[in-house]
């Protein structure tokens, strides 16, 4: 393991390409033993060919963004073998507004092995980390101070060797490190993998394009509301009573009018 903490990357507040990353949103994955072109077919991507450089990566996310009128959830995937602790890994490259690769993804190229992401949403950032061990997501954060997971703390050691405070003054935590940094650094103990700019600009990148993600059918509603002097109105409803209420306005909408004759004048 490297001895790496978050000072090493202080790059990333001078790096056009993290600003941009940060800014629209990004993720960035290391896969273990996993061949790029094998990524990319987890992720279901449809392949476009290999592009040097990270500008080939942007000018193709952007594209898209364009084409799409930023209605469609998809986004360009872009895959490069790196050495790291263990042997090769790969690193994926996302900007896709932080949306990160997918769980069951991640959890089948993790399986026998190790997977780490980092990602955030870009503009008033939400910042998550995912470790996967052998297919299992072992510890997943957010604020650094309240983390998931299998085993939330297990890196507790080494997040705060690599500079993260974890006090239990959340107004206080990290205040003298960024956590973007710390976040790359923790990336990097796990990984053995060097993240640099000249490393991701330079890069030749498989891409990607992964599809839109279907929605899920649901199942019924929950309305849980609290008025300003705190009065709670909770209810569940079903899909079955949704659509046969929605029937019942249609039909009351399509109904005709009548008009009620009127009233004959009072003697």
């Amino acid at each position: 393991m490297t001895s790496v903490t978050a000072h090493d990357y202080a790059w990333i507040h001078t790096s056009p390409l993290f600003r941009h990353a940060r800014d629209i949103g990004y993720s960035m994955t290391l896969v273990r033993g996993v061949a790029p072109e094998e990524v990319l077919r987890v992720m279901e991507t449809e392949p476009l060919g290999t592009r040097p450089g990270a500008d080939a990566l942007v000018e193709r996310q952007n594209a898209l963004f364009e084409a799409t009128d930023y209605q469609d959830d998809s986004f360009i995937a872009g895959a490069f073998t790196v050495p790291g602790e263990g042997g090769d890994w790969t690193l994926v490259l996302l900007f896709d507004g932080g949306a990160g690769m997918r769980p069951h993804c991640l959890a089948a190229l993790s399986a026998g092995g190790r997977a780490v992401m980092h990602s955030s949403n870009g503009g008033k950032p939400m910042d998550w980390f995912h470790w996967y061990e052998d297919g299992e997501l072992r510890t997943t954060f957010e604020w650094p101070t309240v983390r998931d997971g299998s085993d939330p703390d297990a890196l507790v050691t080494v997040m705060r060797e690599v500079g993260f405070d974890l006090s239990d003054d959340e107004d206080d935590t990290d205040a003298a490190v960024d956590r973007k940094t710390a976040v790359l650094a923790l990336a990097e103990r796990l990984t053995g993998v060097r993240v640099t700019e000249h490393l991701l600009h330079d890069a030749e990148y498989r891409l990607g394009q992964v599809p839109e993600e279907p929605a899920e059918e649901w199942t019924g509603i929950v309305i849980d509301i609290t008025d300003a002097h705190g009065e709670r109105f909770y209810r569940e409803f079903t899909r079955e009573e949704v659509e046969a209420g929605v029937a019942r306005a249609r039909a009351e909408a399509a109904a005709p009018v009548v008009v009620p004759p009127p009233s004959p004048p009072t003697p």
